[in-house]
């Protein structure tokens, strides 16, 4: 329940957006960087505010198994059911993968998130304090009406350069289909509707019939100023491909021999301090002491021609302070019904198919739950014993690492330390962060603030 700061509500207000209005996020894992954009008054999106990521895993390329470290590509819908605000990694929000298209291709995996504490097993991993001012982005839009956001999870920014690069990887096609996706919002400035059939997405397609992800398309058509639009994009930037092609672009490798990456801003001031060992403050948050970033190519290590550096996670060993659970990331169990998860969903409606499906998968192991302190609205930092975590994913074989695990979601109040008692005189639940509650407790305040 962290509000924003008065800089961004200032900033909000510069962009001509309202606190409430609609968001919309794009993932670009090359660049390591996410983005929020925001609805203006104007009725588009518009660039609200770029993050660099601090930490992702896995190849470029879409997630195909759970286990392969591989963070999803594609996009997403994200339900108020899929907000966890009780995740052992500060924050986090449930990309809900598998999504249609990921179960009709056979595609396995579960409680892939986008969380806080810069520690990546399958996930985006943003610093705390970024992800509490996502969060509360996510909230606030919610809050204002929006039923759900998309997340556009991309390979790299989907231009004429990096199609070129990537001309031989066995993703290319992949990758031509989500950039039609990607090429609809740029034309437009608005989410596309997204659909699936013969198991590929369809956009902004207006159909008599029912889509279903593994049958037949039923007959439909894009209107012709998306249509006409994108096509026109497309056309130009094919050409431009070709044209780097043929003036000798380098195709880049087809495979890495990687695991992710951390956004050049946090690898420099992680170098700085002579790598990880300590909490590390920057302007973008706090990157832990627990910290296991990608090491620099070696000489013999094929690189992508960019300033972000990619290495094995086994390439440098975690500091070892102390042990740490083999819980690897962030999990928010769909099903729960207790905290805020469940308040978003009682509040906003029943989860969503792809929700669902998320729900059923079985994680590849479930180890014990382990508490965190509820976060303070006027400290995002994580807690001085947060900090002194350390890492295992480094020291361990990829058949040991799990994805975020259901087991995280935490359903009772005495599995995390009592914070101060709240003022009697708050007008309600909506005033600051609060402890976890046994379930249900959040529908009842909440109904009372209704009323």
């Amino acid at each position: 329940m962290q509000p924003l700061s008065d800089k961004m509500l200032a900033e909000i207000e510069n962009k001509n957006m309202a606190k409430e209005s609609p968001i919309l996020v794009r993932i670009f894992k090359q660049e390591s960087e996410l983005e929020v954009w925001k609805e203006d008054k104007n009725g588009q999106f518009a660039l609200l505010k770029t993050y660099p990521i601090c930490r992702w895993s896995g190849e470029l390329g879409p997630k195909i198994k759970q286990g392969d470290r591989q963070a999803p590509e594609g996009f997403y819908t994200i339900t108020p059911g899929l907000m966890n605000p009780n995740s052992n990694y500060y924050l986090a929000i449930n990309t809900g993968f598998p999504n249609a298209y990921d179960r009709a291709n056979g595609r396995t995996g579960a409680f892939l998130m986008i969380h806080g504490d810069c520690s990546s097993a399958g996930c985006y991993a943003m610093t705390d304090e970024q992800i509490s001012e996502i969060y509360a982005f996510a909230r606030e839009s919610f809050f204002g009406g929006q039923k759900s956001f998309q997340i556009q999870a991309y390979p790299f920014r989907m231009t004429p350069l990096n199609m070129a690069k990537h001309r031989n990887s066995p993703h290319v096609a992949f990758w031509k289909m989500l950039k039609e996706g990607y090429d609809h919002f740029e034309v437009t400035r608005r989410e596309p509707k997204v659909d699936v059939c013969e198991r590929h997405y369809v956009f902004d397609a207006e159909a008599s019939g029912k889509f279903s992800a593994s049958d037949r398309c039923p007959a439909y058509r894009v209107p012709e100023e998306i249509a006409s639009a994108v096509r026109e994009k497309q056309r130009r930037d094919d050409v431009q491909t070709a044209e780097l092609i043929s003036r000798g672009t380098p195709a880049s490798p087809v495979r890495m021999g990687v695991d992710g990456g951390m956004n050049p801003t946090f690898l420099a001031a992680v170098k700085s301090h002579g790598g990880p060992g300590a909490p590390i403050k920057t302007a973008l948050g706090t990157i832990p002491a627990h910290v296991n970033p990608p090491a620099e190519a070696s000489a013999d290590t094929p690189s992508l021609p960019s300033i972000m550096s990619l290495a094995s996670a086994d390439s440098r060993p975690a500091p070892a302070p102390a042990p740490r659970s083999s819980v690897q990331v962030a999990s928010a169990a769909p099903g729960s019904s207790g905290g805020i998860g469940g308040f978003f969903g009682s509040l906003f409606g029943s989860k969503s198919e792809d929700q669902s499906a998320a729900a059923s998968a079985k994680p590849e192991e479930k180890p014990a739950a382990k508490s965190k302190p509820a976060a303070s609205a006027s400290k995002p930092t994580q807690s001085a014993s947060a900090t002194t975590r350390a890492k295992s994913e480094s020291n361990k074989s990829e058949s040991s690492k799990s994805e975020p695990q259901a087991a995280e979601t935490k359903t009772a109040a005495a599995a995390q330390p009592a914070p101060a008692k709240p003022d009697a005189n708050a007008p309600s639940v909506l005033t600051g962060a609060a402890r976890t509650m046994p379930s249900g407790s959040f529908d009842n305040r909440f109904g009372a603030w209704q009323q």
